[in-house]
């Protein structure tokens, strides 16, 4: 039997967007870092659905840039080219999160599992966080660079149907989405996967459940629901055995 194809998300499911807050606390303190990283991330996304709506395109990491840049002008604070550089840096070195160290050691003695790491992020971006991570980098072997897909090349980004498409070819699945499975924190993101087809796990480490409101206008939802990405490892495991 063909391993099972899983997708990973990378910014916000396998890496911590909040724990750039950290580095932006040497620079503005820690209230105002950590309203400004939750600020950059709603930007950082809100320009990439908007920018999709528009029909026009910038890569992932100009936006993430203008997303700081844009946070801290409303925190009313400084950003020096000097500091937006740290700053950008830093993105590329971002925190993963507890639970992903035990989903990638599951993933590495489970060979009926076909893992991949599918983001909005550009390929420079990805490879940087793959090498920077501590976890991310002692698993090289579960998710080597021939392992990355992102959205880049097509020039737009999740949850336009194209980028579930472009994974599914990625993983030797074209026209079979169904056989292809998508791990993400983000709600777009399962939600989008389900509309084009793919089996999600949504994984919901604040505990408060499905509450997707478009999703719900649409009845769409996940496939499945965890509390962390090991544990969507091991929903995979059991759903697709």
């Amino acid at each position: 039997m063909a391993p099972t194809a899983v997708a990973f998300d990378l910014y916000g499911t396998l890496l911590s967007t909040e724990s750039i807050a950290r580095h932006l606390a040497s620079l503005y303190g820690e209230d105002a870092a950590r309203s400004i990283a939750a600020q950059a991330r709603r930007y950082q996304l809100e320009y990439t659905w908007r920018i999709n709506s528009m029909g026009a395109y910038r890569p992932f990491s100009d936006l993430t840039r203008w997303s700081f840049r844009q946070a801290t002008a409303e925190a009313g604070v400084q950003l020096t080219p000097e500091q937006e550089e740290r700053i950008m840096d830093a993105y590329n070195g971002l925190d993963a999160f507890p639970d992903v160290g035990e989903a990638l050691a599951l993933l590495a003695k489970t060979p009926a599992l076909d893992p991949y790491v599918f983001s909005n992020g550009t390929l420079s971006m990805i490879t940087s966080s793959l090498e920077t991570s501590p976890s991310l980098a002692r698993a090289s072997d579960v998710l080597p660079p021939a392992k990355v897909v992102s959205v880049d090349p097509l020039g737009v980004f999740k949850p336009d149907p194209r980028t579930y498409e472009h994974m599914a070819k990625a993983a030797g699945l074209e026209g079979q989405p169904e056989r292809l499975w998508l791990v993400s924190s983000n709600p777009f993101d399962a939600a989008g996967a389900v509309a084009a087809g793919l089996k999600s796990v949504w994984v919901d480490r604040a505990g408060k459940g499905w509450v997707d409101g478009l999703g719900g206008a649409m009845d769409i939802k996940p496939t499945a629901i965890a509390k962390g990405v090991d544990e969507a490892v091991g929903q995979i495991l059991c759903l697709s055995g």
